[in-house]
């Protein structure tokens, strides 16, 4: 029952409503007693021989009273009860979302995203039920049962204590059933979440796995995995098969015990036949408490399993601290200030000793080979990471003293990959600001040079992009995330190799644009083709984490290292390829 214990925070907030169908239930419970006692009467006076019209009417009468308030309880405990449990689940899906997306990367690193997924969903519906139906398991099964087992003792005691004799031997074993149960359902979850990991991966790789020809390597991959879920599974749906038997069984033989007892009673003048009557009908009845006890026990299993995992996940703090006070608005002038940035405490340095600083309204290039850092800087820029010796000042302020919404609002990001949602392209670059105008939408398009490309679409800028934007080429992708950038207009850009999959002569045509409409904001290109920073008021050249060069286009030419050497070579590669 932990995991009843664990909920009692939500129990108490829907009190209500849990309160409304525990006494439906309770009524219920009390009320399902009426027909068998009645029934009972019925037999006795039948037997005697004294059965009347009047008395036959009546007590159907209050049979059929029963029937419709039963009907009436029961239909307001369930409004109550499962109403109250969808809010729970709704409650830990909101909770869930917001958690994950204060986490940073190196969280989602450590985490499968499969089985993120999993205690999203299937876990939280395995809560859902723990939540409704095993409190309708606990309050109408074992209330109704206790009260059922009174008036059972009320009747004859010792035939109430005869039909019990099986009853310990099922609780014993349904107590062990839910030690099993515990385990294995714990596996199967895991399995499950391994399951959905194996699908998102090969879904997002689809195109990679056909270009390789690897479809049998991943499909007998997936079969293997599908194959072990379906182990785990099978091996609690057979845990589960055990408790109907057991109970069927033991319920069986208490019958047995009922009717021979009960009839050796009525032979000693000690019962009569309605009471037997009575008293078998009410042993009927605590069929269902008795599986409603290993249902209860089964649910709250799996509940126990589910919600502790989803707790594992809430109690995972996030790494980067949203502490910060200052919201005001701030002069975009950032310094760097970083002695040594690790990934993790054994790890080499990601970037170390890196010092300088940017004006307000000026441009810096940040160039360097594949793995030197270059997007390392800018994750520690807008606090995707943090460590105490990596410090960075914005306007002189510590960027944790800003809060992190403060932090992102003065930041506009172009990623490595554009990420776009199967919406319309306006609602793709409206993102940015919800509540532009179409006008808007176009012009900051036209800045980014696919405002022509757009309106080639049939649909225009109502065009559906499909999901991550799978009708669009990768340059056109890039395009409508920088004009979503633009859009937002604010004091800090920043390019993260945003311009990889255009030509040069559309580069060129989106920085000279870029530098009309930011000439007072600070923009920040990260980039392998030196030609996007050539008119950067500020580059620096980084390499295995460190500084090594730093100045402006002219001078870094001058200097003759690692700038220069990649300069001519992409300068001969181009001429090389036009040629052609």
């Amino acid at each position: 029952m932990g995991v009843l214990i664990k909920l009692l925070w939500f129990f108490r907030q829907e009190w209500r409503r849990y309160g409304i169908a525990v006494v439906a239930l309770m009524g219920i419970g009390v009320i399902t007693t009426i027909p068998p006692w009645i029934i009972g009467k019925l037999v006795d006076a039948f037997s005697a021989g004294s059965l009347t019209r009047d008395f036959l009417l009546t007590h159907v009468g209050w049979i059929f009273l029963a029937a419709v308030a039963l009907y009436a309880l029961r239909v307001t405990w369930r409004i109550a009860l499962f109403g109250a449990s969808h809010t729970l689940a709704n409650q830990l899906r909101q909770r869930i979302f917001t958690h994950l997306t204060h986490q940073s990367p190196g969280f989602y690193r450590e985490m499968k995203t499969g089985d993120l997924m999993a205690r999203a969903t299937n876990d939280i519906d395995v809560v859902e039920m723990t939540a409704g139906y095993a409190v309708l398991a606990l309050f109408d099964g074992a209330f109704t049962g206790l009260v059922i087992l009174a008036v059972m003792l009320f009747i004859s005691w010792p035939l109430t204590l005869l039909a019990f004799i099986p009853w310990p031997i099922i609780g014993y074993f349904l107590w062990r059933f839910g030690v099993e149960l515990h385990h294995a359902f714990t596996d199967a979850q895991a399995r499950f979440g391994d399951l959905n990991e194996n699908v998102r991966e090969s879904i997002s790789s689809l195109r990679l796995t056909r270009a390789f020809g690897r479809e049998f390597v991943e499909i007998g991959k997936f079969n293997r995995i599908a194959a072990e879920t379906t182990e785990a599974n099978a091996k609690v749906a057979k845990i589960e098969s055990k408790y109907h038997p057991v109970i069927e069984l033991g319920t069986g033989f208490s019958f047995f015990l009922s009717v021979a007892g009960g009839a050796w009673l009525i032979y000693r003048g000690h019962m009569t036949l309605g009471q037997l009557t009575g008293f078998t009908l009410y042993l009927g009845y605590m069929i269902w408490p008795m599986f409603a006890i290993g249902w209860l026990l089964n649910l709250v299993e799996r509940g126990q399993v589910a919600y502790g995992r989803i707790r594992q996940l809430l109690a995972m703090a996030p790494r980067i601290k949203d502490e910060g006070r200052f919201t005001g608005r701030a002069n975009p002038t950032i310094e760097f200030d970083i002695n040594a940035f690790r990934y993790g405490e054994n790890q080499v340095a990601a970037l170390q000793n890196i010092h300088f600083r940017l004006e307000a309204g000026r441009t810096l290039g940040i160039v360097g080979p594949t793995g030197a850092g270059k997007s390392t800087l800018i994750d520690l820029l807008l606090r995707l990471e943090e460590q105490s010796s990596a410090r960075i000042r914005i306007d002189d302020c510590p960027i944790a003293e800003f809060s992190l919404e403060n932090l992102r609002a003065h930041m506009a990001v172009v990623p490595q990959t554009p990420l776009l949602f199967s919406v319309t392209i306006a609602e793709n670059i409206a993102l940015a600001k919800p509540g532009a105008t179409l006008g808007e939408i176009q012009a900051a398009a036209g800045f980014a040079q696919i405002h022509e490309d757009i309106m080639g679409f049939t649909d225009g800028y109502e065009t559906e992009v499909g999901e991550r934007g799978v009708t669009l080429s990768g340059g056109q992708k890039q395009r409508i995330a920088i004009a979503r950038a633009l859009l937002r207009d604010a004091p800090i850009l920043v390019l993260d190799d945003a311009l990889s999959a255009v030509d040069a002569r559309t580069e060129q045509s989106i920085l000279t644009h870029l530098g009309d409409v930011r000439s007072e904001r600070t923009t920040l290109i990260v980039c392998h083709h030196l030609s996007a920073v050539r008119s950067a008021d500020h580059i620096i050249v980084l390499d295995r984490g460190e500084l090594m060069e730093q100045g402006t286009h002219d001078s870094l030419l001058q200097n003759g290292g690692w700038y220069r050497r990649t300069f001519d070579y992409q300068k001969l590669e181009q001429a090389v390829e036009e040629g052609r």
